[in-house]
């Protein structure tokens, strides 16, 4: 009984450690496959804006499980998605992101499964270029996956 009391504590300990998800607006959203009585497998389509950086959005569409499992909010997501960030508005760089001292900033994070499975978004910063550089990947506590994809902003005018 103590063994588990502690497994429990060590895990609700994990869990508020973990930095809270950045919500995603909803665009839209299209079904993929045919369920009968529950939830449709479907590519979901959301747009978050970068927190730190005011005129950069970026959507996300990723694919998210139906079913029985799905309806009840206990499906492992698939890994895969894909990212398209843009500039909506005037790009004033704060001086930690321009010196790339805040290189590799998770801007999104969104769990994909009941336990330690979860898809982000991670910022970089271009300096020779001058852009802003996107990149989404899943991974999992124990098994992470290679499927990935990443978007640029390059910091334009605006007019």
């Amino acid at each position: 009984m103590k063994k588990l009391s502690a497994i429990c504590t060590l895990f609700i300990c994990i869990l508020l450690a973990l930095p809270q998800a950045i919500l995603a607006e909803e665009i839209g959203a299209v079904s993929t496959t045919f369920k009968l009585l529950t939830a449709n497998d479907k590519v979901v389509i959301e747009a978050f804006d970068d927190p730190e950086i005011q005129g950069a959005t970026c959507y996300l569409s990723r694919a998210k499980k139906g079913g029985i499992k799905g309806s009840l909010g206990v499906a492992e997501d698939p890994s895969d998605a894909s990212l398209a960030c843009r500039q909506v508005g005037p790009i004033k760089l704060p001086e930690d992101v321009k010196s790339g001292k805040r290189d590799g900033k998770k801007v999104f994070r969104k769990s994909t499964s009941i336990l330690f499975k979860t898809m982000q978004v991670v910022r970089y910063y271009d300096k020779k270029r001058n852009t802003l550089v996107y990149l989404n990947y899943s991974d999992k506590l124990v098994d992470g996956s290679p499927k990935n994809s990443v978007s640029a902003i390059p910091i334009m005018p605006w007019k």
